[in-house]
């Protein structure tokens, strides 16, 4: 880790004195190095809603904040250019560990060898790598992860799984379907595995037009159509009365996505099973929920865009309370300043019913993010 740490720190060095004219030496056992960058600055307004009748309320927040800061290097090993070793730093706020309240710490969120074309028209990664269904949706429908994470990680959402992982992630794509298929350790990148199950996890989408978008490429018309999903073994922890047991993590969706130069309108739905039968206690992940988002593209180069997002999740419940509906609505505008600079305003109401788990979250929040990205 602190080899990684102290390699990136001297590329950006490294950077910095070719910026400013000095020459600059780079060596390394590796045909090529690309480094990147992605940064999510921004300021948040939390108006949360009054209630005294219910507890644990928060106060109203107020604050600038650094969401995400990523930096990151391939090394380009072998004879096919397209095959590489990729290492992402993740730095963010962390905000549980006593003693680093508050302090911007870095974890590795990707770790993995990419072998291209291992058999036809399929590559795979090995290491931390991707899950199949997260890069999918934030690269091709839902291009805000600056402002809010998918559906099935959003903390207000469905929350079952974040994007990187322990394991082995193949990647087939041809012109008119894609097919991710994975085994990983089931936990996600930043927990420990917490038995001997695995989480076999896919992602099959149909390019419906013969055509696949990528990264906000507004000039393509294309038409995706996605079944995805996990079998996460042994995933939760759960206690009842003097028994302890882990329970299966078993989830699907389906999604769609429309883009033209101008618009874009998608939509999903999901539902997560839970493996336990006794009815005497609540599971976090059992639930099911849709989302819709859309932007619509203004401007000369579709530099300007109106952005709104929907999503309805409802946990299932085994004691009693009743299901109770979280919502959280989205909207806001977009401006891609340049093409590594992007300013987004925006607004995030969120409306949990009362009496569940989540209604101390409701309110507003103000928002004013720039996104940074070389």
């Amino acid at each position: 880790m602190k080899k990684v740490i102290a390699s990136t720190l001297a590329a950006l060095s490294l950077t910095t004195a070719a910026v400013a004219g000095e020459p600059v030496n780079v060596f390394a056992h590796a045909d090529k190095l690309k480094f990147s960058g992605l940064t999510y600055i921004g300021y948040k307004y939390d108006d949360y809603k009054e209630d005294t009748d219910a507890v644990d309320y928060k106060d109203d927040t107020s604050q600038f904040e650094i969401r995400r800061a990523y930096l990151q290097v391939k090394a380009y090993l072998l004879d096919d250019p397209k095959s590489y070793y990729r290492v992402t730093l993740d730095v963010h706020q962390d905000t549980k560990q006593d003693g680093l309240e508050g302090s911007m710490v870095v974890r590795v969120k990707y770790a993995y060898l990419y072998l291209d074309d291992l058999l036809p028209a399929t590559g795979v990664e090995v290491g931390i790598a991707h899950r199949p269904w997260h890069d999918y949706e934030e690269h091709n429908s839902w291009y805000f992860r600056n402002i809010s994470k998918v559906l099935v990680e959003q903390g207000n959402g469905a929350h079952l799984s974040n994007s990187a992982d322990f394991g082995v992630l193949t990647k087939t794509k041809t012109q008119y379907f894609d097919l991710d298929a994975g085994i990983f350790n089931g936990e996600g990148y930043h927990a420990v595995q917490l038995q001997k199950g695995m989480s076999f996890e896919w992602r099959a989408t149909a390019h419906i037009l013969g055509v696949s978008g990528k990264d906000k490429q507004d000039t393509k018309t294309y038409w995706d159509a996605s079944f995805f999903g996990q079998y996460n073994q042994e995933h939760k922890e759960v206690t009842v009365g003097t028994d302890t047991r882990y329970d299966d993590l078993v989830f699907g969706g389906l999604h769609t996505v429309f883009n033209m130069p101008s618009f874009l309108i998608a939509a999903q739905y999901v539902q997560s099973l839970d493996t336990a039968s006794e009815d005497t206690y609540t599971s976090a992940q059992a639930g099911a929920g849709y989302s819709l988002n859309g932007e619509y593209r203004l401007g000369a180069e579709k530099q300007y865009r109106l952005l709104g997002r929907y999503d309805s999740w409802t946990p299932e419940t085994f004691n009693g309370t009743g299901d109770k509906e979280q919502k959280t609505y989205i909207a806001g505008v977009a401006w891609d300043q340049y093409s590594n600079v992007e300013w987004v305003a925006n607004v995030e109401m969120t409306d949990n019913e009362k009496g569940s788990n989540r209604e101390d979250r409701n309110g507003i929040a103000y928002m004013l993010t720039a996104q940074v990205s070389f």
